[in-house]
């Protein structure tokens, strides 16, 4: 295995930085302390952002040209990842859509569907929620019971989702449905729905942070014209691991950058505040140590994308320790940091350099979301170790 970058990703990094530099307004933590700043104008840039990098020819970094991508390698986008991460820029607004469905298309749909939905993906036109979980269904998604019953050229959907990112800002949503009630894998379909078809209503969900960014979605005989079927009828579960195995993995590297960052921030608000003893050193220490070994099990699985194979059960593995370890770090900064780092973004007094409080508060739904950790370690077990089913 091979860890050093080639000249080639070596030049790919250093024009990126100096783009970068000429067109990152400020960092998003600057952008989030903005006093005027609302949820509306804080999607309004992330759209703008995402913009100006799909015109700069950077999303969509392995996809191939024909379908509006760059078709740069897997080594490249990881690089990507990490330098926006690295520049704290804005997030990715469309990041569901770019990060979860285009590559289920590429994999599984039609090529008009290719052609029809990766561009306003790209651009930012059409943002896209993903419509998986259900009330009864969220880990053990093979529960689900959202409904579609083919009527003529169209499926007719009944059912509720929950839990879904951006459900309020998005313009499409990708549902899987059941189409068959008696087989549990196979009878799952795969479609994609318009949010203002008669019958779809979003509702916001308030979030522990304060922020809506998940709604929950009711389909009450919505009708959805069945070109809007991805694969084939009972596709649905297959496509679905496909999605999720992106969903994943590989953003390790990414992970870490921001986590360097945000420790480096961490060390020097404990020596600001004269709370920065052995024992917090130590700590600090430790969660840079763990770190440094995310950041290699990123650079190997990076390597198994440069020999050309997809992501498979390792990414459960990634999952699994970035979720967790995230609920550590931030445990950890609450507890150094004493009451002035409970204090969030728009609080009198609150630290400019991390919203400490925020980050603590979303960390507890990352060993839930995209398989719980429960979920990750029963995969883990099963496909890599070989142990029996229980």
């Amino acid at each position: 295995m091979d860890l050093h970058l080639t000249p080639q990703a070596l030049a790919f990094r250093d024009q990126l930085r100096t783009w970068l530099r000429a067109n990152l307004r400020r960092p998003w933590r600057e952008e989030l302390r903005d006093p005027a700043a609302t949820e509306d104008s804080l999607i309004a840039l992330r759209r703008a952002w995402q913009k100006m990098l799909y015109e700069a020819g950077y999303l969509g970094m392995d996809w191939p040209a024909e379908w509006g991508g760059r078709g740069a390698t897997e080594v490249e986008k990881s690089i990507f990842d990490a330098e926006l991460s690295q520049a704290d820029a804005p997030p990715i607004l469309n990041i569901l859509g770019i990060g979860l469905l285009g590559p289920a298309l590429i994999h599984h749909g039609s090529e008009e569907q290719r052609r029809r939905f990766i561009p306003p993906m790209l651009a930012g036109d059409e943002i896209w929620c993903q419509g998986f979980s259900e009330p009864g269904a969220g880990s053990d998604l093979a529960s689900l019971k959202t409904s579609a019953v083919l009527d003529g050229d169209h499926f007719v959907l009944n059912g509720q989702k929950v839990w879904t990112t951006f459900g309020p800002w998005a313009d499409w949503i990708f549902v899987l449905c059941r189409t068959d009630p008696k087989d549990r894998y196979g009878g799952i379909s795969f479609v994609l729905v318009k949010l203002d078809t008669p019958g779809v209503t979003v509702r916001p969900l308030r979030q522990i942070t304060g922020e809506s960014e998940f709604g929950e979605v009711f389909f009450e005989d919505a009708r959805v014209p069945k070109e809007h079927l991805v694969g084939q009828v009972g596709d649905g579960w297959r496509i679905a691991m496909t999605v999720l195995a992106y969903e994943r993995g590989a953003s390790s590297l990414a992970y870490s950058e921001r986590y360097d960052r945000d420790l480096g921030c961490l060390a020097e608000a404990c020596r600001s505040a004269g709370r920065l003893t052995g024992a917090a050193r130590e700590k600090i220490a430790r969660l840079l140590v763990e770190n440094e070994v995310m950041r290699a099990n990123g650079i190997r699985m990076l390597a198994t994308f440069a020999e050309g194979k997809a992501p498979g059960t390792e990414s459960s593995l990634e999952k699994i320790y970035w979720s967790e370890f995230d609920k550590r770090f931030r445990e950890t900064a609450l507890d150094l940091l004493g009451p002035g780092g409970q204090l969030l973004r728009t609080s009198p007094g609150a630290r400019p350099d991390v919203d400490w409080a925020r980050e603590f508060l979303w960390s507890r739904a990352g060993t839930i979301y995209s398989g719980s950790s429960e979920i990750q370690r029963n995969i883990v077990a099963k496909r890599v170790l070989g142990l029996p089913q229980a």
